[in-house]
């Protein structure tokens, strides 16, 4: 295999350090150049050679299973995780065996001793395979600080305690590993989002095959009620699509001829005939899916941050509990059974099982969480730093606007009807390329108006066109096409400029017969989002645009954008967002993801929008709204805010609890059982915290 990558699935990855621990044991493999598992997505990429019997070895340790596709295994029970951990149920009854015999018999009774010794080997034997193999390498993790914990317990006769100790660890592990795969269920329903098999035409027969075998060009049969299996073009036929999956819209999309379809996008009620554009593998689902992936083994800083205190934090605790065993015994005379005890209760305690999951759970359930709603967040440093924004700025044309010119408002000063007047300037605009000429013909569409034989047609470059219909000379241009305006025309003109609109006159016999006003279309969402925005404390919002200061004061003011700065071109964006960047601060800019991306790299958070398809948002931005819909922009904005809270919270309690749990040792008070109590609450209060933000909607 040379040294080419490879990716694998990773099944029964309970813990962040059990991950770590994984990820080492397979760089020692003499094949292996280097390794990197993504405990999010529960995956690792392999540079080298390795083989999944190498890899099983290699996670022995926990069990793990090695799959080279993904596989859509059945969502498990919690007690079916306290089941794989540790053979707990056998170790409970044991323990309550032995609890029986300790007020039957005492508890220096062999059998006693015999039940307790049974349920900790039980309960515990991987947990001490793994604490011996970490203490010879000097590894220090939660396994290792168990094991000198129960090991000390048993060497002190505390047997009932030592047994505790395993079982509430065993359940403390489970409830990271469910943790974790509630949190990584989103990538889950998204993997399982595509069907796996597809009707395909071949040789003029229908034939079902494997999604990975479609190729270009080839033509699938969707029927009603299906979902589509690829990316494609719709080369017959017409229906509702549903793109929740991919865009986050709530609302079905209507798609005809020549209509750009998604794999995962359910065909709500019509035939369709798909051809395939491109590979399974290349789909817009499977590039979410990767970038999902990715993103969530893209540490937030707050996640680093925990990762390197772990790093000292550990080592920490055990010369603490080493002091707090040898120096009241050594140099005040306590008993050393005594402090001992203490020692390794301050060992339980200090287990950072709850810090380690503090972070990491609350970054992947937010990012599967956006990914439903159509929000690709590309890593959790970025939903950490849109979380810190002061300012926010827009990209016009595709943004805030359709990019499309379109006629606005009009007057007809003649005594033609209004049909007619579009009639006579469409037919003169059909001989020309230009966009306001498109913006006319379109209007004149949308109402089936006829079209007029255009006799000595001039185009004059810059201005306008003339031509003759039915004997008359018409004109139609900018203002500048015309020597003389009435002063009425002219006051007209200036005002609807003002306005930030294009205007075009229409002249019969060089008397102005008509006045239409273009500009390019605001979009429906904008002003609701701008005022959302804004609401959320957002403290400054810009906008960019190539167009003159009156129109971009025009657009600014019909949406509530605060500030413009126009007449720019892409590499000037670039320069004004490092210009805001020292005037507000943190600066995130919202483009379409194509010209804009030298600004959307710039900023300190790049968001593309309108992205479905388009490789070059997904490339270029750190975040992209999917459904070109700028409303999932609040959303997202709260969605940061609320996990940097949640990672916070988390963080604190945390720590809080083991510094009280600690000062408990000064009095003496600090049992193993309240030990690892504290250290499992600490957990199941982080983890619970943590996937509230599975329920995040983007209506919250």
């Amino acid at each position: 295999m040379g040294d080419q990558e490879q990716s694998f699935y990773v099944q029964g990855m309970s813990c962040a350090n059990c991950a770590k621990t994984f990820e080492n044991n397979v760089k020692e493999i003499s094949t292996v150049k280097n390794a990197d598992v993504n405990f999010g997505a529960s995956k690792i990429t392999v540079e080298g050679a390795a083989s999944i019997e190498d890899l099983e070895k290699a996670g022995s340790f926990e069990n793990l299973k090695i799959t080279q596709e993904y596989e859509d295994t059945p969502q498990k029970s919690f007690w079916d995780y306290v089941k794989e951990n540790g053979n707990v149920v056998g170790s409970l009854i044991f323990l309550a065996l032995g609890i029986a015999l300790f007020f039957q018999i005492g508890e220096e009774h062999p059998v006693t001793i015999g039940s307790f010794i049974a349920s900790i080997v039980i309960g515990g034997h991987r947990l001490f395979i793994a604490g011996f193999q970490n203490l010879v390498k000097l590894r220090f993790d939660m396994k290792t600080l168990m094991t000198i914990a129960v090991i000390g317990a048993a060497l002190i006769g505390e047997w009932i305690e030592g047994a505790a100790v395993v079982i509430l660890f065993a359940i403390s592990e489970a409830l990271e590993s469910y943790s974790m795969d509630k949190a990584r269920n989103s990538i889950k329903s998204l993997m399982g989002i595509a069907p796996k098999t597809a009707n395909i035409m071949r040789d003029g027969q229908q034939q079902e095959v494997s999604v990975d075998n479609i190729q270009v060009n080839d033509i699938v049969i969707v029927k009603p009620g299906e979902k589509i299996p690829v990316d494609g073009v719709v080369s017959k036929g017409e229906s509702s699509i549903n793109q929740a999956s991919i865009t986050g819209e709530s609302v079905p999309v209507y798609k005809g001829l020549d209509d750009e379809v998604f794999a995962g996008t359910l065909n709500e009620e019509g035939y369709l005939e798909v051809r395939t554009t491109k590979l399974v593998k290349d789909s817009t689902l499977s590039k979410i899916i990767h970038l999902v992936e990715e993103a969530q083994n893209e540490k937030a800083p707050a996640q680093q941050f925990v990762d390197r205190f772990a790093a000292y934090y550990t080592p920490l605790i055990m010369l603490i509990a080493l002091g707090v065993a040898t120096v009241p015994p050594l140099f005040f005379g306590a008993r050393f059974e005594t402090w001992l005890y203490q020692g390794l209760a301050v060992l339980v305690v200090g287990c950072p099982c709850a810090l380690v999951v503090s972070t990491p759970v609350a970054i992947v359930t937010a990012i599967g969480s956006a990914a439903r709603n159509g929000v690709l967040v590309k890593g959790g440093a970025y939903l950490e730093s849109l979380g810190h924004i002061d300012a926010i700025a827009f990209d016009k044309t595709g943004t805030i606007t359709k990019g499309e010119p379109v006629v606005q408002h009009y007057q007809n000063l003649s005594n033609k009807s209004d049909d007619e007047l579009f009639s006579i300037a469409s037919s003169l605009e059909r001989q020309s390329q230009h966009p306001l000429a498109r913006a006319v013909i379109h209007y004149a569409e949308q109402f089936n108006l006829q079209h007029y034989e255009v006799e000595r047609f001039q185009a004059q470059t810059g201005k306008g066109i003339t031509g003759l219909i039915n004997g008359t000379d018409y004109q139609i241009g900018s203002p500048g096409m015309f020597q003389e305006l009435s002063a009425a025309v002219q006051i007209e003109v200036e005002n609807l400029q003002e306005q930030g609109h294009t205007v075009i006159l229409i002249a019969g016999n060089n008397t102005v017969i008509g006045i239409i006003a273009i500009a390019d279309a605001v979009r429906d969402m904008p002003k609701q989002m701008i005022k959302d925005i804004h609401a959320l404390g957002m403290k400054h919002s810009i906008l960019l645009t190539g167009d003159n200061d009156k129109t971009a004061r025009s657009i600014s003011e019909q949406v509530g954008i605060k500030e413009f700065l126009a007449n720019l071109l892409p590499k000037d964006k670039q320069t004004q967002i490092k210009q805001l960047s020292q005037k507000y601060g943190k600066v995130a800019m919202v483009g379409d993801g194509v010209n804009d991306a030298p600004a959307l790299a710039t900023a300190d958070v790049g968001i593309a929008m309108g992205s479905a398809g388009t490789d070059t948002a997904l490339e270029t931005a750190d975040i992209a709204l999917m459904g070109d819909d700028l409303s999932k922009l609040p959303f997202t904005v709260r969605l940061s805010r609320r996990t940097l809270n949640i990672i916070k919270q988390n963080i604190g309690f945390a720590l809080g609890l083991k510094v009280v749990a600690l000062l408990l040792v000064i009095p003496g008070w600090l049992t193993l059982w309240i030990a690892i109590l504290a250290d499992m609450g600490a957990t199941l209060l982080v983890t619970l915290n943590a996937l509230r933000l599975i329920k995040n909607k983007e209506t919250n």
